[in-house]
């Protein structure tokens, strides 16, 4: 145990002072990852960055201290990066959440009208970068998360913000990701981003959030092994005694 304690030290002590020599991206993959794993898997995130090698760093993570939560990758940073561009100019956000996960917030100005779920055609610019991104990281999951402000009464909001979700899965679908790695879900006017005192506030909280997240590699378990049970010695002759012929 106390060796093991060296090594983490040392190895956080070249880490960190490798963080001086690293790009603004490679700064940027590293402490994302700080923010959503263990200690172990941050320097292993750190190290990983320095190299130009995430798997490396994941590995370093895993077997140095704990693994957990999602992973800021390059390919995450690089996806982030492409979203900003095909949304520049719109009222979209893209935030990098403190999980660790992309989120795309996408108002109703571009989204939907009122009382639809029909995807608007200035929607599809955002949905077609976005599922580029995910073709180029099979490993991330998406969540679709559909919203409506407080015009109307649960009972037509609820489902409309799950249809909301739902069509927005299905042009992600269409453009060659598979469903199963999209889950959607609808929260009708709960949660609201600006109070619904003016219509402005009303299109801000009419709108659909996706999250995407790639989860930490888990380290392979190990089959316990089964020792084969020696038979005592008569038992053990007992099976080569060739039974009489009848």
């Amino acid at each position: 145990m106390h060796n093991k304690s060296i090594l983490y030290v040392f190895v956080l002590v070249f880490a960190l002072g490798g963080c001086a020599t690293m790009s603004e991206s490679q700064q940027s993959t590293a402490k994302g990852t700080v923010m959503g794993t263990g200690a172990g898997a941050a320097v292993g995130a750190i190290i990983g960055a320095i190299a130009g090698d995430p798997a490396l760093g994941a590995g370093i993570g895993a077997g140095v201290g704990a693994v957990g939560g999602y992973i800021w990758s390059n390919r995450m940073e690089e996806q982030k990066r492409k979203m900003e561009a095909a949304t520049e100019g719109t009222k979209v956000s893209v935030t990098q959440t403190p999980d660790n996960q992309l989120k795309v917030n996408v108002p109703s100005d571009i989204s939907f009208d009122t009382g639809q779920s029909t995807i608007k055609p200035e929607m599809h610019p955002v949905l077609n970068s976005l599922a580029a991104g995910l073709m180029s990281n099979p490993d991330s999951q998406v969540t679709v998360i559909g919203y409506t402000d407080d015009t109307g009464n649960d009972s037509i909001n609820n489902p409309l913000s799950v249809n909301r979700a739902a069509s927005t899965r299905a042009y992600l679908v269409s453009q060659g990701i598979a469903s199963n790695r999209i889950s959607i879900d609808g929260r009708g006017s709960a949660e609201p981003v600006a109070p619904n005192t003016s219509p402005e506030n009303r299109a801000k909280n009419r709108r659909v959030e996706i999250l995407v997240k790639e989860a930490q590699p888990q380290p392979p378990q190990q089959q316990p092994q089964v020792q084969e049970q020696e038979l005592p010695q008569d038992q053990d002759q007992q099976r080569y005694i060739q039974q009489p012929a009848y």
